[in-house]
């Protein structure tokens, strides 16, 4: 009896589309009457047919809008899914550069948008970073108009009460953090007399180069951003004499008992319950963990509220100025060629999708109808209570589709009370202080056949080094050997596929 091999899905979807996509033969040249787009949703409940932001949308875009909506749980399995069928929508959702994405487009079956985004005839889809949108590309090509995230997000939280009781300012240097750690782990910030507060709060956290505080520490002291171009040539920022200074920096930290102790095993979702509770007073993490954090004082102490939390940027580290930047993105919308089969039909949607760039829609994705869910009042949304559920409905499906890669321009949410309007302010300041400083990952467009496949457990070995070194089970020279490990396993393979697609690009 011979045994059947199954193809993997991943593969199935590859060649089906990619044959389509070079077929001829079905192709219409006639104009898209709709526009079919597949996209996930976070919402309990997606939106119905026609629901009042699918139509003005769709008046908007010139095309009648039809979402095929997927729960997010499920949205990766349904990609391939659609993928290995022949019912192909016009427009998909990709969530991230994954193999069977980037090996059906470099197939072809996704429309290469490098010349027509670039061609300036969709000003709404020019992007307003470049960086973002190599790092959104494919060994240099566009194959998606990407989803606009903000670029500098990272940053350093501190209990403000602690630091107004021991009359401390806010760090401007990986040093002046270091002293702090010490002085609300050593100099009783809380004023009990106890022993019993620590410095930074770190989670357990997988991986490397995912905006981790130790990613954050590691660019501070000037290793790169998981690679750096030395010269024109790659090499991982591991490998780097920076990346070893910040990680004794980091385990001196661990040593001194200035970090949680079960910084190796904590749940991160339980990051904010120490900063909450008065355990540890710094947390390294996004801008908006501040706002969370206020919000949850003001359920706890609403008259003391703004007492407690205090934000600053990146700091300066020992060898000069780095800032950590996000990708700037998260997935993108592509256009399979099975659904958009003509060059006119592409311009079709083209034109769709940079009309849904517009700030009308924006605003439409974001919030809803003006004057029926929300209103403006001040320059911002407040939102009306009985129409919550229809608020969050939009921002759970209708936002998904958002791009924005031209900027965003809707309207900002109106801050509770004059605190909140100073720290949104505040944000936004320490985003443009960082961003000339954003230590972009010189290869994230690139996409190595070796790192597509093993990069997970790659990264692992990196990962559990570094948690190693801080906990003092292994020393430098441990740390070393985990890095000859990396290399043997495929790390090798990976630096040289990468300088070999680096190589290639303008």
């Amino acid at each position: 009896m011979v045994e059947r091999k199954r193809i993997p899905l991943a593969l199935i979807a590859i060649g089906s589309l990619a044959l389509t996509a070079c077929s001829d033969g079905g192709a219409s040249d006639e104009p898209l009457e709709s526009l079919d787009i597949m996209a996930p949703f976070f919402s309990p409940t997606p939106p119905e047919e026609d629901d009042p932001i699918d139509k003005a949308l769709s008046e908007l875009a010139g095309l009648d809008l039809s979402v095929q909506w997927v729960p997010n749980s499920d949205y990766g399995a349904k990609t391939n899914t659609v993928l290995a069928g022949d019912d192909i929508p016009d427009v998909m959702v990709i969530q991230g550069k994954d193999q069977a994405f980037v090996q059906t487009a470099e197939a072809g079956g996704f429309w290469d948008l490098t010349e027509h985004l670039a061609s300036g005839d969709y000003p709404n889809l020019v992007t307003e970073n470049a960086e973002v949108q190599e790092a959104a590309s494919v060994n240099g090509k566009v194959y998606g108009v990407y989803r606009a995230r903000d670029v500098i997000r990272s940053s350093v939280i501190l209990r403000q009460d602690w630091l107004d009781n021991l009359g401390l300012a806010l760090p401007e240097t990986t040093a002046d953090l270091a002293e702090i750690a010490r002085a609300f782990t050593e100099d009783d910030p809380d004023g009990n007399g106890q022993n019993d507060t620590y410095g930074m709060i770190n989670p357990a956290w997988g991986g490397i180069g995912n905006g981790s505080p130790y990613d954050a520490m590691e660019v501070w002291h000037g290793s790169g951003n998981l690679w750096r171009d030395e010269g024109g040539e790659l090499v991982p920022a591991f490998t780097t004499p920076e990346w070893n200074q910040a990680l004794e920096y980091e385990r001196s930290l661990v040593a001194g008992g200035y970090v949680n102790p079960d910084y190796a095993t904590m749940d991160p979702a339980t990051w904010n319950e120490p900063f909450l509770n008065g355990e540890g007073g710094i947390i390294l993490d996004v801008q908006s963990r501040a706002t969370e954090l206020v919000k949850l004082f003001k359920e706890q102490d609403p008259d003391n509220f703004d007492q407690y939390v205090a934000l600053a940027g990146q700091l300066e580290g020992p060898n000069g100025t780095f800032a950590l930047p996000t990708a700037g993105y998260s997935g993108f919308l592509a256009v399979p060629r099975a659904g958009v089969q003509t060059e006119d039909q592409l311009k079709q949607v083209l034109t769709a999708l940079n009309e849904l760039n517009t700030t009308e829609a924006q605003n439409l994705m974001n919030h809803g109808i003006e004057g029926d869910n929300y209103t403006v009042e001040d320059g911002g949304v407040v939102v009306d209570p009985a129409k919550q559920d229809f608020t969050d409905q939009v921002t759970g499906a209708w936002a998904q589709l958002g791009m924005n890669v031209a900027g965003y321009n809707a309207h900002p949410i109106k801050p509770a009370t004059e605190y909140d309007a100073a720290l949104a302010q505040l944000r936004l300041d320490l985003m443009a202080e960082d961003l000339p400083n954003a230590v972009y990952n010189p290869a994230a467009g690139l996409v190595s056949p070796t790192y597509t496949t093993s990069g997970a457990q790659l990264d692992t070995i990196i990962a559990d080094a570094r948690i190693q070194y801080l906990a003092g089970q292994i020393d430098e020279a441990g740390v070393q050997a985990a890095i000859e490990t990396w290399r043997s396993s495929g790390g090798d393979d990976v630096i040289e596929e990468m300088n070999d697609l680096y190589s290639e690009l303008d």
